[in-house]
């Protein structure tokens, strides 16, 4: 009985591996260079009812209407929102024309701790919060660190994941 137990664990734990085995290869695999994560570049951005840090209701659409807008979804623990912030600071330092939204997941982060965190850092940005999730599911977010560009007509022209991107040439192409 013991015997066919153990077996039986080791059948499950073995599947488990070869499971996640198969979903890190995946995930690892080289992704095409013309393909795009979250939203389409040239799409209309998306509207989403968003709070403010102080939990007041607010549409991203208002916060973004008519502007060159560079939005962000973030959190406080995202060593690669870390990693991203200086060039999102210096960005907007030199382009005090253009809006800076940070989106703040809620992911494993409440209102407070965001408001705690951006009190010290990201200073002119417009802070929001995703309580819902509405916004990372309508921007369809990959990942933190996530940064969207938008012109003044409302329409999507970069979308990028990751520290090292390249925010200045991104608010170049919506300046155009």
């Amino acid at each position: 009985m013991i015997g066919t137990l153990l077996r039986a664990t080791w059948r499950r734990r073995r599947s488990m591996v070869l499971l996640t085995a198969a979903l890190a290869t995946t995930l690892l695999l080289p992704r095409r260079a013309d393909a795009q994560l979250g939203i389409d570049v040239g799409a209309k951005a998306p509207d989403a009812a968003l709070e403010t840090l102080d939990g007041k209701p607010v549409t991203l659409a208002e916060t973004i209407k008519g502007k060159v807008a560079v939005i962000e979804f973030w959190a406080t623990w995202c060593s690669v929102c870390k990693e991203l912030e200086p060039r999102m600071e210096a960005a907007q330092r030199k382009h005090a024309s253009v809006t800076f939204v940070g989106v703040a997941v809620s992911a494993n982060q409440s209102a407070e701790r965001v408001r705690r965190y951006t009190a010290q850092h990201l200073g002119g940005f417009t802070h929001l919060y995703d309580r819902k999730g509405d916004a990372v599911g309508e921007y369809d977010v990959p990942a933190t660190s996530y940064v969207v560009v938008v012109n003044k007509a409302g329409v999507v022209v970069y979308a990028g994941v990751g520290g090292t991107q390249d925010i200045e040439g991104a608010i170049q192409k919506a300046l155009k």
